[in-house]
């Protein structure tokens, strides 16, 4: 029997891990990259540099290919099914993945689903804005560009009509959603393959800073035991409902209601996502292998926890650019320490790298991922 090749197309960081969790089960890998320096296109061996928004590049492309997927939402949904057409296996498909692609779809789905969401509706212009705050609690309120967003990119939140005036400058609809008083956010992250079989992380509670993932505490403290397994059931359920393939994170909130906490849906991710790289050394089977063997319809892997507590800090780039230097002092403080490098350049606030920690003393784990990202980073220097 020949190994399956799987197609990944876009070559970041979440190409280049899924690659590494394919090696052992020696699944092969086609990868198709903007450049020839992307961070997968540096390790995986068969490269095709090209435009994902051409569809003759990806017809060309599948060629060879037993299953397509991806590292990130933006291939034309038109792309999409016209793969599809050709009778290539597209996971997750493009029923799934225009709910990744555009919010306002995502939320009416939701909406009719009955999955609980922040208050939201689409906005013609600045006027509309004021009208959706009157409608609630008032200003502020977060507006969305209904696609092309990621880590607090295409989102707003406007004090006044006239702050409003910004997103609509895109020339794409806007949604308008409540500025809800969370409490944290949590991430559930579940993996669903084409026969149904579906298994669920344990939730987690991610920490932002300026709109971009800062860490991620896996299990999330504290949190009430009935809304942990009602969130995990609630992505299982998003995921079925939208017939997802692959890996899907649910961003959440968790807010406090009169009759105890509950859980709002934000976001939903169609692939491996920053809240789940914990799992590479904190659970039995990572999100990357779990997405392996979800494209491919195999089994899939165990999805426990290996220790207590696990945290990952992300490393972003800072003005000290050598971070190999830095790998004596971390290792030799923390010989438990993973440490994860995606082959960027370093550049200011830009994801180049994150950290993983696990023990059985949270604050302990916290600490040591807080300051192995921080050295690597150079804001902490001993």
């Amino acid at each position: 029997m020949t190994f399956p090749v799987i197609g990944m197309v876009g070559g970041g960081q979440l190409a280049r891990m899924t690659h590494e969790a394919g090696i052992p089960l020696g699944v092969k890998f086609k990868l198709l990259s903007d450049t020839p320096t992307d961070s997968a296109a540096q390790v995986v061996g068969d490269v095709v540099v090209g435009d994902y928004r051409d569809l003759e590049t990806l017809r060309s492309f599948a060629q060879g290919c037993d299953v397509i997927t991806f590292d990130h939402e933006h291939v034309p949904m038109e792309h999409l099914r016209a793969l599809e057409a050709d009778g290539i296996a597209v996971r997750p498909g493009s029923r799934a993945l225009v709910h990744a692609q555009d919010k306002g779809v995502m939320r009416a789905r939701l909406d009719a689903i009955g999955a609980p969401c922040p208050r939201h509706r689409i906005v013609a212009d600045p006027a509309d804005v004021a009208r959706f705050a009157a409608e609630g609690d008032g200003f502020p309120v977060v507006l969305k560009t209904v696609r092309g967003g990621y880590d607090g990119k295409g989102v707003w939140v406007v004090r006044d009509e006239a702050e409003a005036a910004e997103p609509f400058r895109a020339g794409v609809p806007v949604l308008a959603e409540e500025k809800v008083p969370f409490v944290r956010e949590l991430a559930a992250n579940v993996v669903r393959s084409p026969h149904g079989q579906a298994v669920a992380y344990p939730v987690v509670e991610s920490i932002q800073v300026n709109g971009v993932c800062d860490t991620v505490i896996a299990p999330a403290p504290d949190l009430d035991p009935e809304l942990s397994t009602h969130a995990q059931q609630l992505a299982l359920r998003i995921a079925e409902e939208l017939d997802v393939t692959g890996h899907l994170a649910v961003e959440l909130f968790e807010v406090q209601r009169p009759d105890g906490p509950a859980v709002l849906v934000n976001e939903l991710a169609m692939r491996p996502h920053n809240s789940g790289h914990w799992t590479q050394d904190g659970a039995v089977t990572s999100q990357f292998a779990n997405h392996v063997r979800a494209v491919l319809d195999l089994p899939l892997g165990d999805p426990r926890p290996r220790a207590r507590w696990t945290v990952m800090a992300n490393v972003l780039g800072g003005d000290y650019p050598d971070m190999y230097g830095a790998y004596l002092h971390c290792m030799a403080r923390d010989p438990g320490l993973k440490i994860h490098m995606y082959g960027k350049d370093v550049k200011p606030g830009r994801k180049v790298g994150h950290v993983n920690t696990y023990g059985d003393d949270l604050a302990d784990v916290r600490e040591r991922a807080s300051h192995a990202a921080g050295y690597l980073r150079g804001t902490i220097t001993e």
